[in-house]
């Protein structure tokens, strides 16, 4: 029975660490840049690093991270842009490669799932797709690795997508966007969502009432059921098995992520 699962972790946060107009409105003054994710870790359960989709890191970077963490906290990785934007996604397998070996690892426990994320332009070929699935390692130097790609064009809302990706064991991220469709079928054996429509005018990046329903859908999702009211393309749910659940405040301004991130853990409870 469903109400007899115990329901897996929720892991809400944000997207990075060092940004400036986060020092005096999150960070306390007077706190070293050096220490910011000493404090971030310690007031969310869960960050999105971004800057590998940019560049690469050493080994020690990684592990240098981890050590700055507390037990329990969780990293997730994006993928290096060079893995993802390309026209043809078969051919990505040395860029994997090359992202996945460079250190990552090193993360330990504290290493959630790897973010796969497309431009908007590009469009849902399912041979190519379905190719670049195949190209992403379950494993790697004997630690796991968990994946969730997010697409953000219309032609990726079909059946044969969320069939290919729950084949593959593969997450499809839901993004509550202003800008592009959103997917929320369950995929994977965990749950990532990125809420993408903050403001930096709402104290609390979303209005209350957001908050609250979000609070909802990250217990449903971490108990293993597929929130109602929210985009779904196949009409049959997956099993209900309890997912490790991913929430991230994203959004353009970035200066309310983080108190929207607080107010959600302190709504999950």
């Amino acid at each position: 029975m469903a109400s007899e699962l115990i329901p897996a972790p929720i892991r809400i946060g944000i997207g990075g660490w060092t940004f400036e107009p986060w020092r005096g409105t999150f960070y306390p003054d007077g706190l070293t840049q050096k220490r910011e994710l000493e404090y971030a870790s310690r007031q969310l359960t869960a960050i999105e690093v971004n800057g590998t989709y940019y560049s690469g890191f050493k080994p020690a970077t990684f592990a240098g991270w981890a050590a700055s963490v507390p037990d329990g906290f969780v990293f997730t990785v994006k993928a290096s842009r060079f893995c993802t934007n390309r026209k043809v996604l078969a051919d990505a397998g040395e860029s994997i490669a090359k992202f996945v070996g460079q250190g990552i690892v090193e993360l330990g426990d504290r290493l959630g799932p790897i973010l796969w994320q497309f431009m908007a332009t590009k469009q849902f070929d399912p041979d190519d797709f379905g190719a670049f699935l195949k190209l992403l390692p379950a494993s790697h130097d004997g630690v796991a690795l968990r994946h969730a790609v997010q697409v953000r064009h219309e032609s990726f809302a079909v059946p044969q997508f969320v069939a290919m990706c729950r084949a593959a064991g593969v997450a499809i991220v839901f993004a509550d966007s202003p800008q592009y469709p959103a997917i929320a079928d369950v995929t994977g054996d965990f749950v990532y969502a990125r809420l993408e429509r903050g403001e930096d005018d709402n104290p609390r990046c979303y209005p209350d009432g957001a908050i609250g329903d979000w609070a909802q859908a990250a217990r449903r999702w971490a108990a293993g059921e597929q929130p109602a009211g929210l985009p779904y393309v196949e009409a049959a749910p997956p099993p209900v098995v309890p997912r490790e659940t991913f929430v991230f405040f994203i959004h353009g301004g970035k200066v309310r992520a983080p108190a929207g991130a607080q107010a959600l853990i302190a709504a999950v409870g």
